[in-house]
This record gives structure tokens, C-alpha cells and sequence, in this order.
């Protein structure tokens, strides 16, 4: 385990893989911790140095007190890449990671050579939507909205307590830190990259799950629509984390297109 204090917050990182190769850092989701990517990294670890975080709030991480900007997010992983040495990486994002991604895309372009959306959008939800969430984990506890989140996680047959890894992202979600959720949640409120996602010009990847039920393949469509000359692919039989429940798909998506971009 590493730790960095960055922007007045301890964050948790790991890097591996061999320094010389092409850097790709891993930008998780909301209410998850870099774990997430342990499968879908292990298929890239051979070609690339891989920068894995837990974002401010999230897993080993600092939570500071809510709320949060998406800036933060951004300003925390520049100062992260600048921490490990990496100049210049293709980032994969996923959810608020993918939104994250994007952003750090548009604020320092010279810093990113691909992107790799993954169940993510230009805007997530509204308001209302942010606000209810807000509001329940501020005066209810995460536990309040746990089932309702992983059914737009995962499929049915997944969500089964005889399924131990089922169990294990449902406590990876629940020991999330209240700041944590509901200060990412309302960097997710204010975010609109809508006007500035369609001026990207980086070679980007956008992929998602056939049945997520939080950015459905409609939204990543439309996402992938704002990007010039972006490539688009479903993840079937995968919800909102297909690193999660098709990771060997989903690496070798990811493999293919970073194969030929970088």
C-alpha cells in the first residue's frame, strides 16, 4: 500500500508494472475503491505501467468534509500523477470516474493520450436525484439506498447472498464514509461536461453494460455521439460495473483499443 498526502488529503495508490511503458490509471466509481479494477488490471499489467487510486472519500483515502467538486477529484489525480512520475496516461474511467476522466481531458489535454469511458455520460441524473441521495445518506446512513444501487449495479441472478463476491462490493459500497458518498455525489450534481465534451479530441473508447441500470447503453451512445470519431461497444450480459461481472471482456475490449492508440 502507498499513501500520498495531495491537496491537504491522504490518498491511497498503488502503481505497477514496468516504468519504460505506456501509463494507464484506473478512475473508479462512486462508492467503490480501486479493487474494482483487479482483474481487468492484471490482463494489462504485462504492456503498461498501471496508476490505481481510491479517490478522495473512498476507500483508503482521506474523507474530507462534504461537499465535493469535480475539480477536487481532477486537482487530486494531476497531483497524483505528478506524485508517481507519469507526464502523459490514458485514463479509465468508470461512472464517476469516466466523468473524472473527461474532465482531466478537458482542463489538460497534453496530459492525456486516450480515454476509455465506461458506464458513465457527459451529465449523470439531476438535482432531484443528487439532492434525495444526499439527503438520505447525510440522515439515513448508505444503508438506506443499498438495495436500490446494487440493483442498478448488477443483475439479478448476481444479487444473491450465496454469491460471496456479491457480498463482499456490497460491504465494499456500505464502508463507504458518509463525506465520502455524499460529497462525491454532489460533485456528480454540479457537473454538467455536456458543451465540453464535444470539443475532446482525444482517441476515446466508450463502453458500458447492456443491462447498467444507471447510465444505460442509450446514455453512452448519446456520450459516445459528442466525441469526434469515438468508438462505442456493449459489455453483454454485464451491469454497471463490467469490470466486475465480465472483466475478461472488458479487459480485452480495452486491451484491443489501447493496443491501437497508444
Amino acid at each position: 500500500m502507498a499513501f500520498a498526502r495531495l491537496n491537504g488529503v491522504v490518498i491511497h495508490h498503488e502503481v505497477r508494472g514496468d516504468p519504460s511503458k505506456p501509463a494507464v490509471v484506473f478512475s473508479n466509481s462512486l462508492g467503490c475503491d480501486f479493487r474494482i479494477w483487479n482483474k481487468v488490471a492484471a490482463e494489462l499489467a504485462d504492456d503498461y505501467r498501471l496508476v490505481l487510486y481510491d479517490k478522495r472519500g473512498h476507500g483508503l483515502s482521506e474523507a474530507p468534509p462534504q461537499p465535493y467538486s469535480m475539480d477536487d477529484h481532477i486537482d487530486d489525480l494531476v497531483a497524483l500523477l505528478d506524485h508517481v512520475g507519469v507526464d502523459r496516461a490514458a485514463v479509465i474511467g468508470l461512472s464517476v470516474g469516466g466523468m473524472i476522466a473527461q474532465g482531466l481531458a478537458i482542463r489538460y489535454p497534453e496530459r492525456v493520450t486516450a480515454l476509455v469511458l465506461c458506464d458513465t455520460a457527459h451529465k449523470i441524473g439531476d438535482d432531484a436525484l443528487w439532492n434525495m441521495r444526499i439527503e438520505t445518506v447525510n440522515t439515513k446512513g448508505i444503508s438506506a439506498l443499498t438495495d436500490s444501487i446494487m440493483q442498478r449495479w448488477f443483475m439479478p441472478e448476481y444479487r444473491t447472498p450465496d454469491n460471496p463476491d456479491f457480498v463482499g462490493y456490497t460491504a465494499m459500497l456500505t464502508r463507504t464514509t458518509t463525506d465520502g458518498y455524499a460529497g462525491t455525489s454532489a460533485a456528480l450534481r454540479d457537473t454538467d461536461y455536456t458543451e465540453l465534451t464535444r470539443k475532446l479530441k482525444v482517441p476515446t473508447l466508450c463502453l458500458g453494460g447492456d443491462h447498467d441500470g444507471s447510465t444505460p447503453p442509450s446514455l453512452m451512445r448519446e456520450l459516445a455521439s459528442l466525441i469526434e470519431g469515438s468508438e462505442y461497444t456493449v459489455i453483454e450480459n454485464a451491469g454497471h460495473l463490467p469490470c466486475i461481472d465480465q472483466p475478461a471482456r472488458t479487459a480485452s475490449v480495452i486491451s484491443d483499443f489501447l493496443g491501437r492508440t497508444l
